[in-house]
């Protein structure tokens, strides 16, 4: 075992000298006639990218687009089927993310690649290529999160953790690699706007040492403020290079989807009865690092968008699980906490809320929202079997199929069609199946987690359109969201989750971005500026 030093980063000077060894003129990373063929879908076409030494480069496109196929072809976890990668002048074959990370690439991955019944330390353990000591490692994780802004625990294990905190391992990870190019693929897509702000100070840091970064995000104001240059791609080639800072979101996103976007419709409509009610809800979290329900109180119209904003870890999976049916009310508590439709639900399973007209969208896709392993049609099954998927007993494959073409074309789903894996689908693509598979179930309650969390912004304003269009047909629906422009733009009324408890309820017009914020950090209560009396701390 060897100590700290093994494992920690270095500083500038390792950035520094990688930058002065390209020769300053040198690209640090330079792609020619990169192409990647799957079964059904080319996802690059005779790529060129060309990174240089310090450059925060940006790469655009729809969910798609070919963007992560490419970064995982950088990062040695997929192979080319054509063309050259040069490394710091050298042409290099990059056989492995090992490889990879010999020469000093790192990668931040969409979807998290990390073991849940190991800890936080063991999971980035075994991203080491030497070797370490664990306590020592344990310390080293602690310094440089409350470095970055990116807090974790190294004693926790993963499967307690939220996906905001899960991300921040995985940059943590990253960061302790010392990478002198480092590739980010949506890392800031459940992050605080606090995070963000400490994340692009680490950024702006490493450019200026000579490191490089691949920068991939969805969130366009983004990409204006933090990159230098940007590679526009659609449909697995590349259409354009621009300066971000040159263009407006409007021109940037029209870039990417190859036509304007248009405005968020709102049909008039007129709030009706209350469909989902939910009074006094208190609960213990079974996870030692989770955060209980405290007292929480609210009701959503028919025809109504409630939001619910708060930073990732204080209560938004407690309060999931409980709407769901995942967790039910406790013994000795009532089955009226949760009403739908005017039924007491409480301590109704999830299968039973489903009939009394309830839908739900988790905010992880992949192991969650659907099984990774199985087809687009099986995935329908899974909650969508009450649209005559299922007769005395057996499976209607016909119908199952014909469900999930459905879904695929009335939500523009890019795929290989019904049968195809769900983990084969990009991330933005798999959500508008998920969204879909819900919303053609005609439900009379809808708890929708994260909607956009890394999609595009051609699908956001698709996915964003398609409730509120389900909400002007008398669809109660409850959106939780740390995408704060995201509520605004389509929520009716909006509160905060803060250690467990809820704010009170304003008018999205009655209300704006400082005071959520200021409730965000558990600012609120019986008087202005009071923080919650109990609860657990917030995750910051």
């Amino acid at each position: 075992m060897s100590d700290t030093s093994s494992v920690s980063p270095t500083g500038g000077s390792a950035h520094a000298s990688g930058a002065n060894r390209s020769g300053g003129a040198t690209p640090r990373l330079a792609l020619t006639g990169i192409s990647k063929q799957y079964p059904a879908v080319r996802a690059n076409d005779d790529v060129t990218l060309i990174v240089a030494p310090g450059e925060i480069h940006a790469v655009l496109g729809e969910n798609g687009a070919g963007k992560s196929t490419l970064m995982k072809i950088i990062y040695g976890a997929v192979r080319p089927d054509a063309g050259e990668i040069r490394w710091e002048g050298q042409p290099v074959e990059i056989a492995s993310p090992a490889a990879a990370r010999k020469l000093g690439i790192g990668m931040v991955f969409q979807h998290f690649s990390l073991f849940e019944t190991l800890t936080v330390g063991e999971n980035i353990a075994l991203a080491l290529d030497e070797p370490f000591d664990l306590k020592a490692l344990g310390k080293r994780i602690r310094e440089v999160s409350a470095d970055y802004g990116l807090d974790i625990d190294p004693q926790r294990h993963v499967h307690s953790l939220t996906v905001g905190e899960r991300q921040r391992v995985e940059i943590v990870r990253c960061l302790l690699q010392n990478p002198r190019l480092l590739i980010m693929d949506e890392p800031t897509s459940v992050l605080t706007p606090q995070a963000v702000r400490k994340l692009f100070e680490t950024l702006r840091r490493l450019a200026s040492e000579g490191c490089s970064i691949l920068y991939i995000s969805h969130k366009l104001d983004e990409i204006q403020e933090l990159c230098d240059t940007a590679t526009v791609m659609r449909g697995g080639k590349v259409t354009g290079h621009v300066k971000p800072r040159e263009e407006t979101q409007a021109s940037l996103a029209q870039l990417m989807v190859g036509h304007s976007l248009p405005d968020y419709e709102r049909r008039a409509h007129t709030p009706g009865d209350v469909l989902l009610d939910v009074k006094h809800l208190s609960s213990s979290s079974d996870d030692p690092f989770g955060t209980s329900l405290d007292d929480v109180s609210f009701s959503v119209h028919a025809g109504e968008i409630f939001g619910i904003a708060g930073v990732s870890g204080n209560g938004q999976a407690e309060l999931l699980a409980a709407l769901s049916g995942e967790h039910k009310a406790n013994k000795g508590h009532r089955a009226d906490a949760v009403t739908i439709c005017g039924k007491p639900a409480g301590k109704l399973g999830a299968a039973a809320r489903r009939k009394l007209g309830f839908a739900f969208v988790p905010e992880e896709r992949l192991g969650r929202g659907a099984v990774p392993a199985m087809s687009l049609a099986e995935n329908a099954l899974l909650t969508a079997h009450r649209q005559q998927m299922v007769r005395s007993g057996w499976i209607n494959a016909g119908a199952m199929r014909a469900f999930a073409t459905r879904c695929i074309e009335a939500f523009d789903v890019r795929c290989g069609g019904e049968g195809a894996l769900a983990q084969s689908l990009s991330g933005g693509n798999l959500q508008k199946f998920i969204v879909g598979r819900e919303i053609l179930q005609a439900p009379k309650v809808l708890v929708v987690a994260q909607p956009t969390w890394g999609v595009d912004v051609g699908a956001a304003a698709f996915i964003r359109q398609q409730l509120l269009d389900l909400s002007a047909r008398g669809v109660a629906i409850l959106v939780i969201s740390e995408e704060l422009e995201e509520l605004f733009d389509i929520c009716d009324r909006l509160a905060v989750l803060a250690r467990g408890r809820l704010s009170p309820s304003r008018k999205t017009g009655d209300t704006n971005a400082e005071e959520i914020g200021r409730w965000m950090a558990g600012l609120f209560g019986d008087r202005e500026g009071a923080p919650p009396s109990a609860g657990q701390p917030a995750h910051a």
